[in-house]
């Protein structure tokens, strides 16, 4: 009787401990180290609710971002260092950029940072987009004191230990493989968005992810089927084949950005059904880059709003096509 009385008595301590658990505001949704070390360079600014990018990174305006471990931050603008304290909270980013103090992070990955901000002043939200660069792209030195990171990765430490009987026992050596592996090219492709978000069973998500080693992985959601996700693996001679192809078409050499130019493509992207951005990147090698296109493909009126090299479609429908034939099969 008395340990039941005691188990009872456990519970509220449980829900208490499991409601301040919720509660604390250092709970982390967005893990920390997908921002610990990492450089990124400003690309444009774009005001969500109206899909318009309102500033674009040129020649003449630079803006890098480095987040130290120490959770200290540099930033490079046209020429001019500064450093201040970053901490994440949730998904809220706290780093100062001219007048904004608190940002929400929207996505972040190996290829992309996208933070978000409201002002005040004004209407709707705006979006700060990056683009990962290496050291030597970044412009930030590290002082000769510091000592360069170094990750250490051990898959199975008892495995490197030897019993003290084991140094008796003479096993014979097996002959080492002399022939050096062949060295694959990084090979990195992701495309996501595209289209028009509204009708019948309006799309939430659509991303496509095909990995180094062929992993091709597509997460589609929809209001009636909601999220499905689609697994395959592609030869790598298929993959080296297709990569090859998108540099040959030029890919690389293409605008970063490829938006409005006429009033007929603004008024657009206020209607119904609301276009949605579409991005590409791809990483082959030591390249990598992100192309956004603000309204990509057709809609009911068979009409093309954005002016984007034809090599793109034939791209992007490549990709695609990998997908709905892996689906066939």
């Amino acid at each position: 009787m008395k340990s039941i009385i005691l188990y009872i008595g456990y519970i509220p301590l449980f829900l208490s401990a499991f409601w301040c658990s919720a509660q604390n505001p250092y709970y982390f949704t967005i893990d920390e180290r997908k921002i610990v070390e990492t450089k990124w360079k400003y690309t444009y600014a774009l005001h969500l609710e109206s899909n318009t990018i309102i500033h674009q990174a040129e020649d003449t305006y630079e803006y890098f971002l480095y987040f130290r471990y120490n959770n200290t931050y540099e930033q490079y603008l046209n020429g001019k260092f500064t450093r201040g304290n970053w901490k994440l909270k949730k998904e809220v980013l706290h780093y100062k950029f001219k007048h904004i103090k608190n940002f929400t992070i929207a996505a972040v990955n190996q290829q992309a940072l996208i933070l978000e901000f409201t002002q005040s002043n004004s209407k709707g939200t705006y979006q700060y987009h990056f683009t990962r660069v290496t050291d030597e792209e970044a412009p930030f030195i590290k002082p000769i004191n510091e000592l360069p990171l170094v990750k250490v990765e051990v898959e199975n430490p008892n495995a490197t230990k030897r019993k003290w009987w084991q140094f008796s026992k003479k096993k014979k050596r097996k002959k080492r493989n002399t022939t050096p592996k062949e060295q694959l090219t990084y090979i990195n492709i992701e495309l996501t968005g595209g289209g028009f978000y509204g009708g019948i069973n309006p799309v939430y998500r659509d991303y496509i992810q095909i990995k180094n080693d062929g992993r091709l992985i597509r997460e589609f959601k929809s209001e009636e089927d909601g999220l499905i996700t689609t697994k395959r693996t592609i030869p790598r001679v298929e993959l080296e084949r297709f990569a090859q192809s998108i540099m040959d078409k030029g890919f690389f050499d293409m605008q970063r950005i490829y938006t409005c130019e006429t009033h007929i493509c603004e008024k657009r992207k206020a209607k119904k059904p609301s276009p949605i951005p579409l991005r590409i990147a791809v990483a082959y090698g030591d390249r990598r880059k992100v192309i956004t296109i603000s309204i990509f493909g057709k809609d009911g009126r068979q009409t093309k709003y954005v002016d984007y090299p034809q090599e793109l479609d034939k791209i992007i429908a490549g990709i695609q096509n990998m997908v709905h034939r892996l689906d066939a099969s």
